[in-house]
């Protein structure tokens, strides 16, 4: 028998509210973190919306010497990380080398440094800085990301990245789940962080034509996944992180343990780098995978948090896909979709998304999928339309879908 996992700590950084029960209190309720950008100047964008983190301490996880060294993911990830230690009741000062050697770190995101490493050319380009700052390469590398949450808090263990698009948190726990079944490990930071609000990066996004911009004079509207009227996502950042321990060792020293990651599946359509297949088969599979490793059935499961984007292509394809992978099953699901209130933090979505269902596990709510006043009639599910709702939760799915034709779930179970 594998090695079961659990989850004994959370952190979160969210455009809707910075550490987690900021963030579940808003995202129960329904409280958008969605604004007009603040980071840059956006008047000149057709997107001038996005979900930043506000009035957030970066002086509190930066040091001064290191602050013009730095991407914003850098404080983001550390202060999620920072509490969800504390959560879990670790304290890494007071382990000894032996100890901090058995934690690894796993986190995942999609861009990682890139909006520092477009901060920096566009200084140097434009002569307002003299040099760039002497750590720009390293600091651009997505892999250090994750050293420096590793160098922040001592651990002496595995310190990898994965960035798979927008399945990158998910994929980052689904590994760190097999590190630990696998013995490699006992206890694994895993998560995810992006921070993409910066004027190349919104730029390359609206050349895509998939971000909204109906909603620029009403921000808290502009993210309707499976709305009539969707017409694209809202570009946001954040950071979630956990503290994911083999479940006895949890237990002998008296843990708090919100869950279980009891399964994780992925796929690939290979199909486009951006395209959905309208078959909707893989990301199907990925959840009968997930809950076939859980050893679960569809019936099994009270609640699905869906990927949700609020662009016409996914939603329906995501609604389809939920119909294959549960069957009859699937009208009968509530669900929700996070995107709704925090818009979309690329690579952390996952996290996200297992940070708020294991939160609605725990005080049995569902959180809604708000501005869906009007559902588009190929999106027919239980989707929690507007107002939460009381429901017990046994088995959970957490899905994610990312350019590349990726797809990824994991099964949260209460796992006691």
């Amino acid at each position: 028998m594998h090695r079961r996992v659990v989850v004994t700590g959370i952190g979160a950084v969210s455009p809707n509210g910075i550490g987690r029960e900021a963030f579940w209190q808003a995202t129960r309720d329904g409280v958008s973190g969605v604004k007009k950008i603040s980071h840059f100047d956006s008047s000149g964008h057709v997107v001038r919306i996005a979900g930043e983190v506000r009035d957030f301490d970066t002086e509190a996880y930066v040091d001064l010497k290191d602050r013009q060294h730095v991407s914003r993911v850098v404080p983001l990830a550390r202060a999620a990380t920072a509490e969800a230690l504390q959560d879990a009741g670790l304290d890494p000062a007071a382990m000894t080398r032996e100890e901090l050697r058995g934690i690894g770190v796993l986190v995942g995101s999609g861009g990682g440094s890139q909006e520092f490493s477009e901060e920096q050319y566009r200084l140097w380009y434009a002569g307002l800085l003299k040099q760039c700052s002497v750590y720009v390469i390293p600091s651009s590398t997505i892999g250090t990301l994750a050293s420096e949450i590793s160098m922040r808090f001592g651990f002496r263990g595995f310190s990898h990245m994965v960035s798979t698009g927008c399945t990158s948190s998910t994929d980052a726990i689904g590994y760190a789940v097999q590190n630990i079944r696998m013995g490699i490990v006992d206890t694994v930071i895993a998560g995810g962080v992006d921070a993409p609000i910066a004027p190349l990066i919104v730029r390359g996004f609206q050349l895509m034509r998939i971000m909204t911009s109906s909603w620029n004079e009403e921000p808290e509207k502009a993210s309707r996944p499976f709305s009539r009227d969707r017409d694209g996502f809202v570009l946001a950042e954040g950071a979630w992180f956990f503290v994911l321990e083999e479940r006895q060792r949890a237990l002998d020293r008296g843990a708090r343990i919100y869950g279980e990651i009891a399964g994780y599946g992925s796929t690939c359509e290979a199909f486009h780098r951006v395209r959905l297949e309208e078959t909707a088969e893989e990301p199907a599979r990925a959840m009968s995978m997930a809950m076939r490793e859980a050893g679960i059935g569809p019936g099994d499961v009270q609640y699905l948090n869906y990927h949700g984007t609020s662009t016409e292509l996914n939603d329906r394809i995501e609604t389809r896909a939920v119909k294959i992978a549960f069957g009859d099953h699937a009208s009968r699901l509530p669900g929700s979709a996070l995107k709704s209130l925090i818009g979309h933090p690329q690579g952390a979505c996952g996290a996200a998304g297992i940070a708020a269902t294991l939160l609605a596990m725990r005080d049995g709510i569902a959180p809604p999928t708000i501005n869906l006043d009007d559902p588009a009639p190929e999106c027919d599910l239980d989707y929690v339309a507007n107002h939460s709702r009381p429901l017990a939760i046994e088995h959970a799915v957490c899905n994610c879908i990312a350019f590349g034709s990726k797809n990824s779930a994991i099964v949260l179970s209460r796992g006691r």
